[in-house]
């Protein structure tokens, strides 16, 4: 259920987050070379740890809005993943798993044990199939906009994943096809659109194409998960598994991306999980509404208690399979789903 919170209005002193700007007096950057290519992440802050994981075309400079906030509270890690900012971006693995093992492996470096894993869209994925994949690493949940729930998501994401996309996505770069793709933004925006709402975002996506390496990086890692029918991965499968896990789902009402549908069908596959709504917000909820994101997480942070791992239990859980609501969830589209789900009031 969505907390009273839902209704607060955001703050119209609120300074809307710019990507690729660098805020003054941010951490710094850091690297660190595994597996033989070398890693970007910012570390910042003390006391329990946060692993921050952004979504896919995107860097750790997403979380530079609340970053500096939750170093206050946290020791906040926040990686560049591989293929994406100023990590290398190789011919390798940018499966869902393959990012999962990246991210234990970071953390091993960094000599950090457990930690609350949040992630953003693909992010998401990645920090579930963590959860699922290191359960005794991982003391709680926290999902943005998550991918890897229902089938549904973008037409733009499945038109990107279809085989001969790569040639056509260096025409992003070309000044005519940029200032149009400017002009469509801007009419987003000034007709109130729920896309309008991430279109800064979206191009600063589209902005890192015409780079081979960072396109290449980006097709294999959307084509993992995404293809024209929508998502292949769906983490409704396992989610009984979370059972105990302490978790937290943050969404945009007006995501165009990863449709708000996906919000309650992930809140019905966890029991006990906690739905807040970002009533104004896109698919960026911690863009828009940076000081409410903020008071989210730490709240949910503060007032739970941080998953235990018991190999019994996750054995029992195992044979005990899962719940009807999930299995049927995995192979069946979010739209067929929509009777089985209770609408989500609007806020005003």
């Amino acid at each position: 259920m969505a907390s009273p919170t839902n209704n607060r209005s955001i703050d119209p002193t609120t300074i809307r987050f710019k990507p690729g700007v660098r805020h003054e007096g941010a951490p710094p950057m850091q690297y660190c070379t595994i597996h033989g290519y070398r890693r970007a992440y910012v570390r910042a802050g003390k006391g329990p740890a946060l692993l921050m994981i952004h979504g896919i075309g995107d860097s750790s400079d997403s979380w530079r809005p609340v970053l500096e906030q939750l170093a206050r509270q946290f020791t906040v890690i926040a990686p560049d993943l591989l293929g994406h900012g100023r990590s290398e971006k190789p011919r390798a693995d940018y499966s869902i798993a393959a990012y999962a093992n990246g991210m234990r492996d970071l953390l091993s470096v960094l000599e950090v044990d457990r930690v609350t894993v949040l992630g953003h869209s693909l992010g998401g994925g990645v920090a579930a199939q963590f959860a699922y994949q290191f359960p005794e690493r991982c003391e709680r949940l926290v999902l943005v906009g998550s991918g890897g729930i229902g089938r549904s998501v973008s037409p733009l994401l499945r038109l990107a994943a279809i085989p001969g996309a790569e040639f056509l996505m260096p025409l992003f770069g070309l000044p005519p096809v940029r200032a149009t793709s400017r002009w469509a933004a801007d009419t987003l925006q000034r007709f109130d659109t729920a896309l309008g709402r991430d279109t800064e975002e979206v191009l600063a996506v589209f902005d890192a194409l015409p780079n081979t390496t960072a396109r290449r990086a980006i097709l294999r890692t959307l084509r993992s998960g995404v293809d024209w029918r929508g998502q292949v991965i769906t983490m409704l499968d396992r989610a009984y598994l979370a059972e105990g896990m302490p978790t937290l789902l943050v969404w945009g009402r007006r995501d165009a991306v990863i449709p708000m549908g996906h919000a309650r069908l992930a809140q019905a596959a966890l029991p006990g999980s906690t739905l807040e709504i970002f009533d104004e917000a896109g698919h960026f909820p911690h863009h828009t509404d940076p000081a409410r994101f903020v008071q989210v997480v730490s709240d949910f942070v503060t007032r739970t208690e941080p998953a235990h791992f018991d190999p019994e239990q996750w054995r029992v859980r195992l044979r005990r399979g899962k719940g009807a609501l999930a299995a049927e969830s995995s192979e069946t589209d979010l739209d067929l789903m929509a009777p089985l789900l209770s609408p989500i009031p609007s806020a005003h």
